[in-house]
C-alpha cells in the first residue's frame, strides 16, 4: 500500500508574518500489488488465448489390396521431372509441358469440363520433396480433393510433344 513520510526541520516557525516553509513529504508506493496483478493476468491471457491450429491435410489411405477402376478419360496425370520440370496429360492423349505457375489454371480448366476428374501425380523419386509440398499446395488451392501421388516408374518418364 502507499504510505507517506513527514520529514522534520528542526527550525522553529519564524515570527513576523512569514510563512513556515511547508514540511516535505516523501511518498513511497508499495508496487507489490500492481506486480500480482500484471503477472495474474498475464497467466490468464496465455492459459486461454487459443494458438492456431497446425495446418494438416487430411490423408485417406486406401485399403491394402483394394484395386479401383476408373476410365482413363478421367484421369489427369502430372509429371514432376527430377529437374524440377512439369508435364501432364489428360487421359490418352499427349504430354504437354506445363509451369508451376499455370497448374491452377489448368487444374480448374478441367475439372470445370469433368467434375468426375482426378488427378495422379506422378513423381520422380530424385525430384525435390518441396516439389511435391508444392504440388500438394497447388490442389489444395484449386480445390482438388480427389488426387493420388504415386513415384515414377522409369517407364512413365514423359516426353512432352516437342521432345525435351
Amino acid at each position: 500500500m502507499a504510505g507517506s513520510d513527514v520529514a522534520q526541520t528542526g527550525k522553529p516557525a519564524s515570527k513576523g508574518g512569514l510563512r513556515r516553509p511547508r514540511a516535505r513529504l516523501g511518498i513511497r508506493i508499495d508496487m507489490t500489488p500492481m506486480v500480482d496483478v500484471a503477472f495474474l493476468l498475464l497467466i490468464f491471457f496465455m492459459v486461454t488465448t487459443v494458438f492456431r491450429q497446425p495446418l494438416a491435410m487430411e490423408i485417406n489411405m486406401p485399403e491394402p489390396g483394394a484395386e479401383v477402376r476408373v476410365p482413363e478419360s478421367n484421369v489427369m496425370t502430372v509429371f514432376i521431372d527430377r529437374g524440377d520440370s512439369l508435364s501432364y496429360k489428360v487421359g490418352t492423349g499427349d504430354v504437354l509441358p506445363i509451369g508451376w505457375d499455370e497448374l491452377y489454371g489448368t487444374f480448374r480448366s478441367y475439372a470445370d469440363a469433368n467434375p468426375n476428374l482426378i488427378i495422379l501425380v506422378k513423381i520422380d523419386r530424385q525430384a525435390r520433396y518441396n516439389d511435391m509440398v508444392d504440388m500438394m499446395d497447388a490442389l489444395e488451392e484449386a480445390h482438388m480433393e480427389r488426387f493420388s501421388l504415386v513415384p515414377m516408374e522409369e517407364e512413365d518418364t514423359p516426353v512432352p510433344e516437342g521432345g525435351r
